[in-house]
């Protein structure tokens, strides 16, 4: 018969097998009584800080852009494809539903990666990765740190257990992890690697992302990607293990190439740069530091705080008018290359002196980011200056893309200056709601928004504001002016006397000319008339009443468009007519939303009612005589736009500039086109005139929209008024000369 063991063997035999359980149990103990350091309290658990980035809405609710400091948009588990929990679940954490956020069966395991200082990976949980993601970790741990920490770690995760639904825990999860390349949570990896939905990926999409989870700078996609496509498979064997996917299914998808549709997102990508960035720059930081953020007791911060940004914007329409943008720039600026080898003083006009250049470039110097920075750095102007005659490696633009090239940042400013720029808008005369806005040709290269921020001359424009006053007053648009020379005396005792564009050889001269044929051919005489009439002084302070708030002089002058007013005003003002005599405020906000969805303001726009319904449509077949005869016909010659349009065009001295507005009943929009400095423009009228550097961007974007079926933009007529005087005339053709068609545009100023 066996010895028995002595009982002293067997009681140090039971202490050495539980003391380590013991040691473990009261660490445990002294950790979560907060010995070795605090603990995230209930209220930090449940809410926790998370980086979200504000989300701009269109009107159509699609995503134009975000602003993040963090890339990171939070979805709920209900929009989460179901392959992803699948993937995540088969691959990081098969027992997920059993556990309570510590998988006892994985624990040694862990706990020997934590004595080793290796990195064994496989006993984490999804729950104590979360913690981990949640509550990061110091990079420099000595061992019994990183014991310590593992520990706090199980606690916060049997903690958050507690907290949330298992659901919860893994949608958790998926927003909280990095995918990198900007790409933070699940919502911006599945747009920025797939270009789709984080509820409609493919499996193998969804294995890849997984995949990522691994170790996200080893799976990077864009780096890596044969060693990710390798990882993606091993997920999908795993969801073969564990019953989420069938053999033959694998076989099949694990031969699919990763098919990235990769789209980095930055501020100069997507839909309606320049808007978002004014909304960003103008907008939502003064609206940030005037409302708390009860969560933060701080203003608001658009990059961390998640809010949502509802807008007007409809994408389809600034799809659109980006394509019209595009496509009528593209050759503009073809036409105007060709016009710039004719300059000795490329690309500035042929009479410009040197003097002139060299201001103009000095001012552009200092007015660069490379001067800037050495102002920073405390070098002399002399020093800063000579850097930009040193040849340097740049990317610049050009119609077929960017171009890698070398050249001196002198040059650079130079040849930036032989482009034209341009400013749409595109707005609901009834609602006020911004349908559309293209600040520019190229958001990377010229930041400059050319919509709001820009103002520039306006040329004839202007026009049919002292028109107005005209009819306001009762006078028809068939009333007769006789076409000879008006002067206006000034304060000085000099007399204004604006020349028409042909001057004394025009053929209309001494004629009798409707108000509706001298607006459509844009006649300076007529205009000065009507200007005499009534004086600056009503002038200006019927275009403060439509919405203009930019300086205007009260000058004569301003008649023919002397002003400098931007695209913004312009096309506020022009709706004004379509919505029946009442100015309505431009809005492009309705609502801001905080990240749960609470309404924090709605945004009603201010209205007036300027005109009556029945002067507001004599004005409309007023202005309809410059695209039925005008100035403006080409819309329907070259465009075939047939439909009831009224419009106006515009072209400044020098043709420096090209306007046009138009108006339908249901949208209003307006362009301008010209150099950055108003000494860059094209040499003959024939280009420079509004309506062939103008017009034609109007003419494409609506020929688009009303293509785009479900836009569901009707061709209808202007609304006539019931009360509309039965005998006043709008039909001037038997008063107006058959001899004049108004197919050439005429330069105000010239």
């Amino acid at each position: 018969m066996a010895k028995k063991p002595p009982a002293k063997f067997i009681k140090w035999l039971w202490i050495l097998f539980l003391s380590p359980v013991i040691l473990i149990f009261l660490l445990i103990l002294f950790i979560s009584m907060g010995t070795f350091g605090s603990l995230p309290k209930v209220d930090e658990l449940l809410n926790p800080k998370n980086n979200l980035a504000t989300v701009v809405y269109s009107g159509d609710m699609k995503i134009l852009g975000k602003y993040y400091s963090e890339n990171r948009v939070n979805v709920s588990f209900s929009q989460l494809d179901k392959d992803l929990v699948n993937a995540l679940i088969a691959t990081e954490d098969a027992r997920f539903y059993e556990h309570s956020g510590v998988d006892i069966k994985a624990l040694g395991r862990s706990l020997s990666g934590a004595l080793t200082g290796g990195s064994k990976g496989g006993g984490s949980t999804i729950t104590q990765q979360l913690a981990k993601m949640m509550f990061p970790r110091d990079e420099k741990l000595s061992k019994p740190g990183l014991i310590v920490r593992k520990m706090k770690e199980w606690i916060i995760a049997t903690r958050l257990e507690k907290l949330y639904t298992k659901d919860e825990i893994m949608s958790l999860y998926l927003n909280k992890f990095d995918f990198l390349n900007l790409a933070v949570g699940v919502k911006s990896a599945s747009q920025i690697y797939f270009n789709r939905g984080q509820d409609s990926l493919k499996i193998e999409q969804a294995a890849m992302l997984i995949g990522m989870a691994k170790n996200p700078a080893l799976f990077n996609p864009i780096r890596h990607h044969d060693t990710t496509m390798h990882r993606r498979n091993v997920v999908m064997f795993q969801m073969v293990k564990y019953g989420y996917l069938t053999k033959q299914k694998y076989d099949s998808l694990k031969a699919l190439p990763l098919a990235l549709s990769f789209h980095p997102e930055n501020h100069n990508d997507g839909l309606a740069p320049y808007f978002r960035e004014y909304l960003r720059d103008n907008v939502l930081k003064a609206w940030c530091e005037k409302h708390i953020n009860p969560d933060t007791e701080k203003p608001y911060n658009i990059y961390k705080d998640g809010l949502k940004i509802f807008t007007t914007i409809d994408s389809r329409m600034q799809k659109h008018a980006e394509e019209s943008v595009n496509e009528h720039m593209q050759e503009l600026q073809r036409m105007f290359n060709k016009d710039l080898k004719q300059k000795k003083n490329a690309p500035f006009a042929w009479n410009v002196n040197k003097e002139e250049i060299e201001n103009i470039m000095n001012s552009s110097i200092k007015r660069s980011d490379r001067y800037r920075s050495g102002k920073k750095q405390g070098l002399s102007h002399d020093k800063i200056v000579a850097t930009f005659y040193k040849p340097v490696q740049m990317t610049v633009y050009s119609l077929r893309g960017d171009v890698d090239t070398l050249m001196t940042p002198f040059d650079s400013i130079k040849y930036y200056k032989g482009f034209l720029q341009t400013g749409f808008m595109a707005m609901e005369p009834q609602t006020g709601y911004v349908k559309a806005w293209v600040g520019g040709i190229n958001h990377k290269h010229f930041k400059y928004d050319h919509v709001k921020v820009s103002k520039r001359q306006v040329g004839s424009t202007f026009k049919p504001f002292v028109y107005a006053l005209a009819i306001q007053e009762g006078y028809s648009p068939c009333h007769q002016v006789p076409n000879v020379k008006t002067c206006i005396a000034l304060p000085d005792g000099t007399d204004w006397c604006p020349e028409n564009s042909d001057g004394p050889n025009d053929k209309n001269n001494g004629k009798m000319i409707t108000l509706k044929k001298a607006l459509a051919n844009s006649i300076n005489y007529i205009t000065a008339w009507v200007m005499k009439q009534y004086g600056p002084h009503a002038v200006v302070n019927l275009v403060k009443r439509l919405g203009i708030t930019s300086e205007i002089p009260e000058v004569p002058s301003i008649c023919l468009g002397t002003a400098d007013i931007n695209v913004f005003e312009m096309v506020a003002a022009n709706s004004t007519f379509a919505n029946k005599g009442t100015y309505i405020q431009p809005t492009f906000i309705t609502r801001i939303e905080d990240k749960n969805g609470k309404v924090l303001e709605e945004f009603i726009p201010a209205t007036d009612e300027v005109f009556s319904e029945e002067k507001a449509y004599v004005m409309i077949q007023l202005m309809r005589g410059v695209v039925d005869g005008g100035t403006g016909s080409r819309l329907r010659s070259r465009h075939k736009l047939m439909n009831q349009i009224a419009g106006k065009t515009g072209t400044t001295q020098k043709n420096a500039d090209g306007w046009f507005m138009g108006l339908t009943p249901e949208l209003v929009a307006g362009a301008w086109v010209g150099g950055e400095d108003r000494s860059v423009h094209f040499n003959s009228m024939v280009e420079g005139q509004g309506a062939t550097m103008a017009l034609p961007i109007w003419g494409k974007f609506f020929s688009k929209v009303y293509a785009d079926k479900l836009l569901k933009v009707s061709k209808g007529d202007f609304p006539r008024p019931k009360n509309l005087d039965p005998n006043l005339e709008l039909d001037c053709s038997k008063y107006d000369s058959k001899d004049n068609d108004g197919s050439i545009e005429f330069n105000e100023f010239e």
